[in-house]
């Protein structure tokens, strides 16, 4: 392989009037580098001083030396030198198989370095990076780096980058050891996300499932990664009703209610710079939402009562608990909203489905007691065997997910004597919380399924009454019969010589006498 240099004349270096060391003549002497060819670029007025270097090199070695005329208006203008070298780079036809590049940045100005580096590091110009500098104490050799940007190739660095990704992630885990896949998984997307987009984030999950807290750990992050300077402004949007809305939102002018000290900033305007962290948006009404879409595309809205336009450059992290895909095929949510909030959309487990990270929040729940209790307090060992069993039992829901163990943790912690949790104290509040759920939320599908069939559902078995339970609940939150279908039979239709969902759904329907137009109603 040849070796080709690419690099700018030195209009004062390469003169050798202030010291007798000449870069780009050292470049092509060194005996620990071979020069095969130079290219060297330079201005139409230092046509003499380019060759007068080229004889210099071509009596001192056996570097064939190309002069290139360069001509810059203004070598300082980011603009023109980049526009201008990414031209030479488009034009000059590499021939990676025979010729192995080199850009030499000692010479030129810091603007043609940054160039070099931008190019180089974009593939434009396939080559490796070249520093030089006049030899040190007794040394009579030039010094000379190579600066390779296959980060790849730098494990120390790697391994760096790789130890910082692992803790962001551990960031927004919030400290907990998780061991669920599935959510680990989903936890390393976020942190992708998060620091190098500054789009929308939706956060989907049941209630309880840690969206609040897991927002308040992406806002940590972007503000540790300098992607926001401004404050997170949490908003409750189910609060949020009637004239009043708008007003909280995008603030409201002085006067307007004709009562005085009427004036409110608005949440948007508090957000400006930070994050604004919409949680419940399912609740938020239409116009609000047509509203917000505009503040969040082009930064800038009208408080109520006023004719100036105001700004505020925000975040948006979004919350809800419900399927907006459904709400908008229902017409209660904006689909333009949705196709701006679901470029990032994340759907948090329900703890029923993240069995083996129920032990590890347990210990988290514990700590955070004592710090909140200011007295460590922990389970007899009967006692944890016990909670953990019933904790991770399939039978046990956890309607409320993280709230309803947080909860249980405290009250244990709260009750423990002498800080001990007994097994005693663990069979009572197991009892506890199974009335709770009972008295606050009867069995949810019994419940669906009783609501469409009235009486009839005492003839109907546990197994068919669980399987009815999901069909109905998917054809209610589905725009058509077809798309109720596609979602219900999705794995076994491959399989299936006719493939018409719809009329499966419709003749599973009728073995319960129940039709699509009677689940909508």
């Amino acid at each position: 392989m040849r070796n080709v240099v690419i690099g700018f004349l030195g209009t004062v270096l390469d003169m050798g009037r202030k010291r007798k060391w000449k870069p780009t003549v050292s470049l092509c002497t060194h005996p620990g580098f071979s020069v095969d060819r130079l290219e060297l670029l330079h201005d139409r007025n230092y046509n003499r001083l380019a060759w007068s270097v080229k004889r210099e090199i071509e009596t001192t070695s056996d570097t064939e030396v190309l002069l290139r005329q360069f001509d810059l208006d203004d070598p300082w203008d980011f603009q023109e030198v980049y526009g201008k070298l990414f031209d030479f780079a488009q034009g000059y036809g590499f021939d990676e198989e025979r010729e192995q590049y080199h850009l030499h940045l000692t010479t030129g100005t810091h603007v043609a370095q940054i160039c070099w580096f931008l190019l180089s590091e974009s593939r434009h110009i396939p080559a490796r990076l070249i520093q030089t500098g006049p030899p040190r104490g007794e040394e009579d050799v030039t010094k000379l780096d190579i600066i390779d940007l296959d980060l790849s190739r730098y494990n120390a660095l790697q391994q760096r980058f790789d130890l910082m990704s692992r803790e962001m992630s551990e960031q927004l885990r919030g400290g907990i050891e998780t061991r669920n896949p599935a959510f680990n998984a989903l936890i390393d997307r976020i942190e992708l996300v998060a620091s190098s987009s500054d789009a929308p984030i939706l956060l989907l999950g049941e209630t309880g499932t840690g969206k609040t807290e897991l927002a308040k750990r992406i806002y940590e992050l972007k503000l540790q990664r300098r992607r926001v300077k401004g404050r997170m402004v949490q908003v409750n949007c189910a609060t949020l009703r009637g004239g009043t809305a708008l007003a909280a939102l995008f603030g409201q002018r002085r006067g307007f209610t004709g009562q005085p000290g009427s004036e409110r900033t608005g949440f948007l305007r508090e957000a400006d710079g930070g994050v604004l962290f919409l949680d419940e948006i399912d609740e938020l009404g239409l116009e609000e939402q047509a509203i917000l879409l505009h503040a969040i595309e082009t930064g800038a809205y009208y408080p109520l009562g006023s004719d100036i336009e105001a700004s505020s450059r925000f975040q948006v992290i979004a919350g809800a608990n419900r399927d907006l895909a459904a709400l908008v095929s229902q017409g209660k949510f904006r689909p333009d909203l949705f196709a701006r909030l679901n470029m990032w959309s994340f759907t948090l487990p329900p703890l029923r489905d993240r069995r083996e990270d129920i032990e590890p929040n347990i210990m988290y729940e514990l700590a955070r007691v004592e710090r909140l209790q200011g007295r460590k307090t922990g389970f007899n060992a009967d006692a944890a065997e016990r909670y953990l069993r019933f904790a991770r039992d399939p039978g046990t829901l956890w309607p409320a997910n993280f709230r309803d163990l947080s909860s249980s943790v405290e009250r244990l912690c709260t009750l423990a004597p002498r800080g001990r949790i007994t097994r005693t104290m663990v069979e009572t509040e197991i009892a506890a919380l199974g009335r709770n759920w009972h008295e606050t939320e009867a069995d949810p599908d019994r419940q669906i399924v009783q609501d469409a069939l009235g009486g009839q559902i005492d003839g109907i078995d546990q197994f068919d009454l669980v399987q009815l339970a999901q069909v109905i609940r998917t054809c209610r939150t589905s725009g058509s019969l077809s798309e109720a279908g596609r979602k219900l039979f999705a794995a076994s239709r491959a399989a299936k010589a006719s493939r018409n969902d719809a009329d499966r759904l419709r003749k599973y329907l009728d073995r319960f006498d129940l039709t699509w137009a009677a689940l909508q109603e």
